[in-house]
């Protein structure tokens, strides 16, 4: 069996997957998960170099398929190879999006988290490098690749962006890193983007008065004192009267770093409301990053 699925990987002009599912039916039944799975995903590899979209494709979720099926522990390894079969796939395909979706939910082992950051930092790589920088940016985020999402921030700002809007492009990934209870993250994200962005001068401190307050609110993130806080976002309200989101996001940072108590109303509905709620989250005991429901991607603009 293993010879003839081995023949199978050889051949020159693939056009079908029947045979590679019958072949996993087969090691499947023996309790044979990994060697399901190497089949699976070399057939898949062959038939995207191919350009066998159709068939590659459903050989990527039988992958997925194996892993959901087994006691298959995360492992980076698994994660390169499913944000591979990611890569490969046309980008407009409705079966990337069902693909990436159930990638993300078995790749978070139950926890009811949005996917495991290794994995969210692969696919921000891959949407970065086809330009889908929305996307890109949403994923970074649900990364700890600080450093990545700033140089992917640059490119955006600098390729897309208004000049006048340099200091917004950052301001808005700290502010969601922290909202995200990521402080790392956030620093490091602040840090790389105004020391490598070519419209912004050396600091701190800087031009722009809004850098200067994600500066002085990453420090005070680290001091946690309320009336340092409190006096920061009074002082700097002109700047963050640039945007409508930003107290949203500072109400809910002081909740988090500063033992504010949250508001019994929110002041959005609809649409603005679901998003704070698909970048917040639920839950308040997590280190790093909170889980949340909704895998759509978070604008910034």
């Amino acid at each position: 069996m293993q010879e003839k699925g081995g023949a199978l990987l050889n051949q020159k002009s693939p056009s079908e997957t029947s045979c590679f599912g019958s072949a996993e039916d087969w090691y499947m039944s023996q309790g044979k998960h990994a060697e399901a799975r190497e089949l699976m995903y070399s057939g898949a590899l062959l038939f995207f170099s191919h350009n066998q979209q159709n068939s590659a494709a459903d050989l990527s979720m039988l992958v997925l398929e194996s892993l959901e099926k087994s006691d298959a522990k995360v492992a980076d390894d698994l994660l390169e190879n499913l944000a591979k079969l990611f890569s490969l796939m046309d980008p407009n395909s409705p079966e990337r999006v069902a693909f990436v979706s159930r990638a993300l939910k078995w790749s978070s082992g139950g926890s009811g988290k949005l996917g495991h950051p290794k994995l969210h930092q692969l696919l921000a790589i891959t949407l970065w490098k086809e330009q889908n920088y929305s996307e890109s940016r949403y994923h970074f985020l649900h990364s700890t690749d600080g450093e990545g999402c700033a140089n992917m921030l640059v490119e955006y700002s600098s390729s897309r962006g208004y000049r006048s809007e340099v200091d917004m492009f950052v301001a808005q990934a700290v502010l969601q890193f922290l909202c995200l209870k990521n402080k790392t993250s956030a620093s490091v994200v602040f840090t790389t983007y105004t020391q490598k962005h070519p419209s912004i001068e050396k600091g701190p401190p800087f031009v722009q008065p809004l850098l200067n307050f994600i500066w002085f609110l990453l420090l005070a993130v680290d001091g946690g004192k309320l009336t340092v806080f409190t006096v920061l976002c009074e002082q700097y309200q002109p700047s963050l009267k640039r945007d409508p989101m930003y107290n949203e996001y500072l109400d809910r940072i002081g909740q988090l770093f500063f033992g504010v108590p949250p508001k019994q109303t929110s002041s959005y509905g609809g649409l603005l409301g679901n998003l704070l709620n698909s970048l917040m989250g639920t839950g308040e005991d997590d280190d790093t990053e909170d889980g949340q429901e909704d895998s759509s991607p978070i604008e910034l603009d």
